[in-house]
């Protein structure tokens, strides 16, 4: 006999009323009700209509299921719903994940172990389809009333739940599609927004098994292999971002075998696909995750062939998309197996390149450098001091060698990337535009800056390191440097799409770095562009968990 009881309703807006209601007639007649924006003449907020949809639990219900007009329901999606808050009945269900994100990648893991749910990382908790326990719903519905016209309801709702300690599973296959009709709320930017693997005629079975507390998790995103690593030790889980690339030769692997095979130049989108199938099956190995599809299921296959997809949706067109997906499924299948056989050669610890960095008490950014050096392979034999990366007059890194008597001193631009705090000059550009707030240009349009990415500096430290140049002071900097108007729109472009303006009474911005060399042979590898967007990534997902909750 069922214990738990479930309320449903799908959120809309009068422009997309038709639409929630043809959702609505796809349900068991009464199930799926339709909320409302109660202020459809405002400024635009899914926020705003969620919470009128949390508060829209029916008397009696122990669970409430919200899901967004534009999403397709499986065919078995009330069932597996119905029989998911049976076996999790204090859990947060999202049942879709965007093909390019974490929980995403985290699906894909779970597709290999044949699970039904995967635990949710560090990232925004899914909101398009979801299902909370009612004390749960009537928590955030208090929460988010309190935050109107600040973070978007899947990056609060991340927040709520972590804070009150709510389990948060992720259902594998996913149970609804995202059809692309436009975004009342400003996403359309984005592209193509597809789950990362949907099933529409997904078999009813258990809902019990389930794979959580993954330590890596692979993705492929805005044109770029990444990895999310979880740090050890106790307290909430946080996790480092890194290029996919740099973890994998800091494990060991042979950068030879970051190649996609062939005798021709990869395309952007190849290489993407390789190195994140190829971690994949690297930590999936590792993992003792079975080798192949379980027996029965197509989840496996359909999340292998997203993965190249999804990594470059950000600016392909759906056609582009269709005509890419079996050769780069292909391709993942084949990265896949490599990431496995690579695994199979370092069973034994310390085959990797990784060597162990100084013991010093560290930041978020200080842990990115001294990753990135760490996974590089750099041997340190002099004492790093990163106490004086934030300094508003001369950011800078001193490097000091044992028996001699002056350090080198790396004089920095503007710092930005994963790990630099939300409350500098690019970081409040940033951070505003994450919030979908106008971004203000400080400083007179015309002044020059040097925004200077954490790997870069990371690079610039090792060339320091490996090459001990006789020459104490650097210089480390872009060499061309970007206007404040021209970083402005770079946010603008990178993070969100929100109107920039300018502040009449600034006049002047933040002081150039001082002319002097740059570490011999370094030069900055990143564009504006890419590591903005990374900025963002981090801040919003791990960045945010470290500020006040406002």
């Amino acid at each position: 006999m069922a214990r738990q009881r479930l309320s449903a309703v799908v959120m809309t807006h009068p422009r997309r009323r038709e639409a929630a209601e043809k959702l609505s007639l796809s349900a068991p007649s009464g199930l799926l009700r339709v909320v409302m924006d109660p202020d459809p003449t405002g400024t635009p907020s899914v926020l705003r209509t969620a919470l009128a949809a949390w508060s829209a639990i029916e008397d009696g219900a122990t669970h409430q299921l919200v899901v967004q007009d534009d999403m397709v329901l499986s065919e078995s999606f009330f069932d597996r719903v119905r029989a998911a808050i049976e076996e999790r009945p204090d859990a947060a269900l999202a049942l879709f994940a965007l093909w390019d994100s974490r929980n995403g990648a985290a699906v894909r893991f779970g597709a290999m172990a044949g699970a039904r749910w995967v635990g949710a990382v560090n990232e925004y908790f899914p909101c398009v389809a979801i299902v909370l326990p009612r004390r749960v719903a009537e928590g955030f519905v208090t929460y988010g009333r309190e935050r109107l016209g600040g973070w978007p309801d899947d990056i609060l709702m991340h927040r709520y739940l972590r804070a009150e300690g709510v389990p948060r599973y992720v259902a594998v296959p996913n149970l609804a599609e995202h059809q692309d009709r436009g975004s009342i709320s400003g996403n359309a930017f984005r592209g193509p927004r597809r789950s990362v693997c949907f099933l529409p005629h997904d078999p009813v079975t258990s809902e019990a098994p389930a794979l959580t507390n993954l330590p890596v998790v692979p993705f492929f995103k805005h044109g770029v292999a990444q990895v999310a690593v979880r740090l050890p030790g106790p307290g909430p889980e946080r996790r480092l971002h890194l290029d996919a690339d740099q973890y994998l030769v800091g494990a060991g692997l042979p950068e030879s075998l970051l190649r996609p095979p062939g005798p021709r130049r990869a395309e952007s989108d190849e290489r993407g696909t390789w190195l994140t199938a190829l971690a994949m099956g690297f930590e999936a190995a590792r993992a003792g995750l079975p080798a192949g599809p379980p027996a029965g299921t197509r989840a496996y296959e359909e999340a292998l062939a997203t993965i190249g997809t999804g990594g470059i949706s950000n600016d392909s067109t759906e056609e582009h998309l269709a005509r890419r997906r079996a050769p780069l499924a292909a391709l993942a299948r084949r990265a896949l197996r490599s990431g496995r056989e690579a695994a199979a050669e370092h069973r034994t610890p310390g085959t990797g390149r990784r060597t162990r960095m100084p013991r010093q008490e560290t930041t978020p950014l200080g842990e990115h450098l001294l990753r990135r050096l760490a996974d590089r392979g750099v041997a340190v034999e002099a004492e790093i001091d990163l106490t004086r990366l934030e300094d508003p007059d001369r950011p800078r890194v001193t490097i000091s060698w044992a028996g001699e008597p002056a350090p080198n001193v790396l004089y920095i631009g503007e710092l930005y990337g994963p790990g630099c705090p939300h409350h500098t000059p690019i970081g409040r550009l940033v951070w505003d535009a994450l919030r979908s707030l106008p971004v203000t240009v400080e400083g007179a349009p015309a002044t020059e800056r040097y925004p200077l990415y954490v790997h870069d500096l990371a690079d610039a430290i090792e060339t320091v390191l490996r090459t001990r140049p006789r020459r104490r002071d650097f210089v480390v900097a872009p060499e061309k440097p970007c206007t404040t108007a021209e970083l402005a729109q770079a946010v603008h472009e990178a993070v969100r799409p929100v109107p920039v303006h300018g502040d009449p009474t600034a006049t002047s911005g933040p002081a150039a770095p001082p002319n002097g060399a740059r570490p011999p042979g370094w030069t900055p590898a990143t564009s504006l562009r890419r590591g903005l967007h990374a900025h963002a990534q981090w801040l919003a997902y791990e960045g945010v968990l470290l500020t006040s909750d406002s």
